[in-house]
């Protein structure tokens, strides 16, 4: 255990990361994103207030230095509209939100590429926001992209841009995708967004390993969550970064012996956003039980979430890509309704059970899962903030399935609000938070 902690989420994302970073950012100095785009919602409610963030790190809300590292891709219209609607609900953020000026800029002809690619015939679409997140990874992984430090030369920038669009212009032209698009006011508006932006952004691998050498601690903040890694999910369901906690030094310039602890953080049970395999998903009313209680729509799209079953099998998997020293497990006051709560326990593929992750969309979608079948408690759970006080089945249902997938439990959410948490008295959690 250690002074500096990656927190990211264990299953397909939405898992609560949000809730969770701000209640433990209050034991570090800095909060850094380091991978996705404005594609991934966190939301936090405090106080019964609501915050919604795509871009900004949740540790902005209760005050602590926050940074946007080189592994995102901005859009900076979007990052300047979080930021207003920050700042006028009360929350500091100039001076205290820094952005990488080796992120990767978004610019609208991404979004054009991006719809075009899903809707094109014949493709397997992937379900994605169509906000320019893999467009703009693509021309970053092709050497082409505009990074933010050339947002802001002014005289290199056009030139940088022009280039671009050139290139863009060809693809529109060749697939006849909608009508001409005036580069030069595209042109002209970034410009406006870099003079606005310019005060933040800079080396933050530089401010972060200043931070280090200073003893500050940091909380590295996942997006998405791990089955959406772009080499370690469900490809070609996934996002178009890693999300997994070795991304974090990749994605913050910080030495990879930086990172001390890792924390997954979990839902009682499954859901996914988009296309993809699901193995555990619940196609019966109880899956639609679940999404109703849960409230299971996506942050930023609204869309509503598939729903299903914990997957131990799927768990074991991300603990061992992550090394997770502990679990948060949130929303168990969902499943105050079952009287029995399926879990499953494994995975059979071709008539025989298998013990590894199937690196195929296409064996993932034949997996059949074993469940096993668990009490439900049928008590209310909401709000709860002593273990001793969760039903005795609750509990069971808690070990249980840390038992199986070989991690503890070391803090459970029953509601969105911060003090809505249950800390396990002794855990390995609370010992990593308070070292």
């Amino acid at each position: 255990m250690g002074r500096n902690v990656v927190v990211l989420g264990a299953q397909w994302g939405d898992e609560g990361k949000g809730k969770v970073v701000d209640l433990v950012a209050r034991h570090f100095d800095v909060v850094v994103r380091y991978q996705g785009g404005h594609n991934a919602g966190h939301t936090v409610r405090i106080q019964g207030r609501q915050f919604i963030l795509k871009l900004v790190p949740s540790g902005i809300l209760c005050g602590k230095l926050s940074v946007i590292g080189n592994g995102l891709v901005v859009d900076p219209g979007a990052l300047l509209e979080e930021i207003d609607a920050l700042e006028a609900a009360g929350v500091e953020v100039r001076g205290r939100l820094f952005v990488s000026n080796r992120a990767h800029v978004i610019f609208p002809f991404h979004r054009t590429l991006e719809r075009m690619t899903e809707a094109r015939p014949g493709r397997l679409a992937i379900g994605t926001t169509s906000r320019g997140i893999g467009p703009c990874y693509e021309d970053k992984v092709a050497r082409r992209g505009i990074r933010m430090a050339d947002l802001l030369d002014r005289e290199n920038f056009r030139q940088l841009y022009d280039a671009l669009a050139e290139d863009k212009e060809v693809v529109r032209a060749a697939f006849r995708i909608g009508e001409p698009v005036d580069f030069a006011a595209i042109r002209k508006q970034y410009e406006e967004y870099a003079e606005r932006l310019r005060p933040m952004v800079c080396d933050t691998a530089k401010l972060l390993n200043d931070a280090l050498r200073a003893g500050r601690r940091i909380l590295f903040e996942g997006a998405q969550g791990t089955m959406l890694d772009v080499d370690h999910g469900t490809y070609p369901f996934v996002t178009s970064s890693s999300a997994v906690a070795g991304g974090a030094p990749i994605g913050t310039g910080v030495p990879p012996t930086a990172v001390h602890a890792v924390v997954g953080v979990s839902k009682a049970y499954l859901t996914r956003v988009g296309a993809g395999p699901f193995p555990t998903e619940a196609f019966d009313e109880r899956g639609e039980a679940l999404r109703r209680v849960g409230v299971e729509f996506g942050a930023v799209t609204g869309r509503p979430r598939r729903c299903g079953w914990f997957d131990i099998p799927l768990l074991r998997y991300t603990a061992m890509i992550n090394g997770f020293d502990s679990l948060v497990m949130t929303k168990l006051d969902v499943l105050d309704q079952f009287d029995e709560i399926p879990v499953c326990v494994a995975y059979r593929l071709g008539g025989r059970e298998i013990d590894e992750m199937p690196a195929t969309h296409r064996a993932m979608t034949a997996v059949e899962p074993v469940y096993e079948m668990l009490p439900g408690w049928r008590s209310p759970t909401a709000g709860l903030t002593r273990y001793e006080d969760l039903p005795p089945r609750a509990r069971d249902y808690l070990n249980f399935l840390e038992e199986r997938i070989g991690v503890e439990i070391g803090c459970i959410s029953t509601g969105p609000e911060r003090e809505q948490t249950i800390w396990r008295p002794g855990c390995k959690l609370l010992e990593l938070l308070e070292r």
